[in-house]
């Protein structure tokens, strides 16, 4: 009796705990490594926009490609900086993202959401997603986030903030996280959160991001901020690590001539090697160009004149140290061909030697 009485304890224990309902996983923001650093970051390129340009709170760069243009006139607010090599950090930055999107990505669907992301009314922190994958924001709309937490859009495909839309709400824009399975174009007036893309993101000419711009977790993608500027995008990125003193030397460059070949070696020194040298303002002399990993400046001077430029040097960790250079290359003075030469000689001394011949005759008359 008493066995066949713990027998059914045993088994009404086990349908009690099948019965309770799993309990979900909250959201959570994704680690984010390096990339907490960067208010912009591309995979392909970063364009900034011309005209004023805009004001990025946050690293900028582009790994595996590093090419950032229109920096300036866009401009990262300092200590922030704008990386224009694929140097380790932004590599560091790239592979954290892609474990950021990740982590979004596998906290899963939550409440499915109409794509039309004017109709669904305030929202607090959980997790999102949308019938279509594609939600879009109206022109002139709004999406209001409100309260504490932490908010996850999981976007299957595309996002699309048109024009004069906004997010608004108390919702802290930082705790805030867009995964996005293809593109993000945001034209809206004012948008919040982390934007990770697995291809391209654009910022329109009169948006503002409070947040970040990550784009090109999958094989390649573009950070465009177009139009004239004079928006901003950041406000989230945490500042970077304190910098050592870097020095670049030398001082001065020696000038160089027309013609002859010119080489020169930039050193810098205080931080952590390897470093990356780069024109950062101003123009190299013509005919000659900088390594950017050896820091040697060399080539052949083609044309006369005085050239200003500005080198930066920066070291493993993003810390970076500028100097300007004036480089002068004067027009090589003018030479004899060698036959013209010997035979100016052999005329002077034919020369000479008439003209004591003359003095002789005249001696012995």
């Amino acid at each position: 009796m008493m066995f066949s009485r713990c027998r059914w304890a045993v088994i009404a224990a086990v349908a009690a705990l099948i019965s309770v309902p799993p309990i979900a996983s909250a959201q959570t923001a994704p680690p984010l490594g390096a990339t907490s650093r960067f208010g912009v970051l591309g995979n392909s390129a970063v364009t900034g926009a011309a005209g004023a340009g805009v004001v990025v709170s946050g690293d900028v760069g582009s790994s595996p490609t590093p090419t950032v243009s229109n920096f300036p006139p866009s401009s990262a607010t300092p200590p922030f900086i704008v990386h224009y090599t694929n140097d380790g950090v932004v590599q560091q930055a790239h592979t954290d993202a892609i474990a950021a999107y990740n982590a979004l990505q596998i906290q899963g669907t939550g409440t499915v959401l109409p794509d039309n992301l004017a109709t669904v009314g305030a929202l607090t922190s959980g997790i999102y997603s949308f019938v279509t994958g594609a939600p879009d924001l109206p022109a002139s709309a709004s999406l209001t986030l409100n309260g504490p937490g932490v908010f996850v859009f999981n976007v299957g495909s595309s996002l699309t903030a048109n024009v004069l839309s906004n997010v608004v709400g108390t919702a802290d824009p930082c705790n805030i996280f867009w995964r996005v399975g293809s593109s993000a174009t945001l034209n809206g007036s004012n948008f919040k959160g982390t934007v990770i893309a697995n291809a391209s993101i654009t910022v329109g000419a009169a948006a503002n991001l409070a947040g970040r711009a990550l784009a090109g977790i999958g094989a390649s993608g573009a950070v465009t901020m177009a139009g004239a500027g004079g928006n901003t995008i950041g406000g989230c990125s945490g500042a970077p690590p304190a910098c050592p003193t870097i020095t670049l030397s030398p001082a001065t460059l020696p000038n160089g001539v027309v013609g002859p070949a010119f080489t020169q070696t930039l050193t810098a020194s205080g931080g952590t090697s390897p470093y990356t040298y780069v024109v950062s303002a101003g123009t190299l002399p013509p005919g000659l160009t900088l390594n950017s990993s050896s820091g040697v400046l060399s080539g052949t001077p083609t044309t006369p004149g005085s050239s200003t430029f500005t080198v930066r040097a920066s070291d493993a960790n993003g810390c970076s140290v500028e100097r300007q250079y004036t480089h002068v290359v004067s027009a090589p003075v003018p030479t004899l061909p060698t036959t013209m030469a010997i035979m100016l000689a052999l005329m002077l001394l034919t020369f000479g030697y008439w003209r004591l011949r003359q003095q002789s005759n005249g001696a012995r008359y």
